[in-house]
């Protein structure tokens, strides 16, 4: 029986990430994922059963830096104006610090090539859950489905995310997105919450 070596399956999950950034899940062979991590296709089977078994594991590795990120400092119990401005923050700050994560997660969880029978529930939906029970039984917000509630609460967000990343504003100018500048969305978000 072969030993697992930590370095070599790091190096076989970041490979697998950019690989799958760069040219979408089809892009993903085992054979040119050996090639690029430097080890050979049996040793990636030390590691994971298969093709399926590999994705669905990345991606719970990418929830779990994504729910400790995004929940850093923040409780269930916050005002709604405080916590959701902070998840705004956070969820920045997951997009800046793990560029790669933060493109993966997205092409996964949009994929319907993906099986998702086998990913763990992280504890970051029963917080937000939470988060927005409290803030109806305050009377901070009304009672809306969720749906209707994300796509209010950061459908704004990651359109400027969006214009962000790709470093031009629609009219094609340079854009940064800057903290007033996301500090003046929010603002204007957050007063459609209002009862």
């Amino acid at each position: 029986m072969r030993v697992k070596d930590e370095n070599k399956e790091k190096s076989i999950r970041e490979k697998a990430m950019e690989m799958i950034v760069q040219e979408g899940f089809d892009g993903l062979s085992m054979q040119k994922l050996a090639l690029a991590a430097g080890v050979s296709p049996a040793t990636i089977y030390i590691y994971f059963k298969n093709r399926a078994d590999l994705l669905n594991q990345l991606f719970n590795e990418v929830e779990e830096t994504f729910t400790k990120v995004t929940l850093a400092d923040f409780s269930p119990e916050m005002s709604f104006k405080e916590g959701l401005w902070l998840q705004w923050k956070n969820r920045l700050k997951f997009i800046i610090d793990y560029p790669i994560h933060y493109r993966f997660h997205e092409q996964f969880r949009n994929s319907p090539l993906i099986n998702h029978s086998d990913i763990k529930i992280t504890p970051f939906k029963e917080n937000m859950k939470a988060f927005v029970q409290h803030a109806v039984k305050r009377g901070e917000m009304q009672k809306v489905d969720p749906e209707i509630y994300w796509s209010i609460a950061f459908g704004t967000f990651y359109s400027l995310v969006r214009f962000h990343l790709h470093e031009k504003s629609m009219m094609n100018n340079d854009f940064k997105l800057t903290e007033h500048k996301m500090r003046q969305a929010f603002e204007m978000m957050i007063k459609s919450f209002k009862i």
